[in-house]
C-alpha cells in the first residue's frame, strides 16, 4: 500500500519530489494537492500544513526549479578556470540539454500560465537571478578584459538568453525535425552569437576545436 511507502520524515520534501516527478512525467495541468495526499497516503489537512493551495506550491516548484536550472548552467560560466569562450559554449549547450530532459518543468519555469508567480520571486535585473545574472556578470568579465565588446552587459545578455529559450522552446515544441539536428543547429548559432559580442582584435582562446576556427581576429 502507499501508505507503506513513505515514513513522513520531512513531509514536505516528499512532496515536492514527487511533484517533481509527477510534472515530469504529465505536466503540470493535471497535478493537484489531492494527488499528493494519494501518493504519500495522507491526508488532504497534513498536506495544507505545508501548502495551502496548488498556487503555494506551484510558486516552491519554480523556486525549487530555477535552483536546479542554476545549479546545472552557472558553475560553468564560473569556472574560470576555462576560457571565457568555453565558459560561454558550454553552459549555452547545457541550458538547452537542461531544456531537452525537463520538458515539461522547463515550460512552467519559463511559460506564460504561471508568469504571476513567477514574477513574484524571480526578477532577470538581480545579479543573482537563475542562470541570468551568472551569465550578465561573466560578460561583464569579458568586457574588463578585452575579449568582449564594452557595450550594455544586460542587453547582450538578452540576447544570447533569447536565442537560446527560441531553441530551447522550438525542440520542447516538435518544431519540424529541430530536435535531430539541434546540436549542429546550436553550433551554428553560437559562433553567430559570438561574433556579435567579442571585440575585433581579439583571437578567441579556446580547447573546443571549431571555436578556434569560428573567428579570426580583425586588425
Amino acid at each position: 500500500m502507499k501508505k507503506s511507502k513513505y515514513h513522513h520524515g520531512n513531509l514536505k520534501d516528499e512532496l515536492l519530489n514527487i511533484a517533481f516527478e509527477f510534472i515530469h512525467k504529465n505536466g503540470v495541468e493535471n497535478l493537484t494537492l489531492k494527488i499528493l495526499a494519494e501518493e504519500t497516503g495522507t491526508s488532504r489537512s497534513a498536506i495544507y500544513r505545508h501548502f495551502s493551495s496548488k498556487d503555494e506550491l506551484i510558486e516552491t516548484i519554480i523556486e525549487k526549479g530555477f535552483e536546479e536550472f542554476d545549479n546545472a548552467v552557472s558553475p560553468i560560466l564560473k569556472d574560470i578556470e576555462k576560457p571565457l569562450a568555453d565558459r560561454f559554449y558550454l553552459s549555452g549547450k547545457k541550458y538547452i540539454e537542461f531544456a531537452i530532459d525537463n520538458r515539461n518543468l522547463y515550460t512552467l519555469l519559463f511559460g506564460k500560465k504561471y508568469a504571476d508567480i513567477r514574477e513574484r520571486i524571480v526578477d532577470i535585473k538581480d545579479d543573482d537571478c537563475s542562470g541570468f545574472g551568472t551569465l550578465k556578470l561573466a560578460i561583464e568579465e569579458g568586457q574588463k578584459s578585452g575579449i568582449v565588446k564594452n557595450d550594455d552587459s544586460y542587453k547582450q545578455a538578452i540576447v544570447i538568453w533569447s536565442s537560446l529559450h527560441g531553441l530551447a522552446s522550438l525542440i520542447i515544441n516538435g518544431f519540424m525535425n529541430v530536435e535531430e539536428i539541434y546540436e549542429e543547429i546550436y553550433n551554428d548559432m553560437f559562433k553567430t552569437l559570438l561574433a556579435g559580442i567579442v571585440t575585433n582584435r581579439v583571437k578567441l582562446i579556446s580547447s573546443i576545436p571549431f571555436l578556434n576556427r569560428a573567428l579570426e581576429p580583425k586588425l
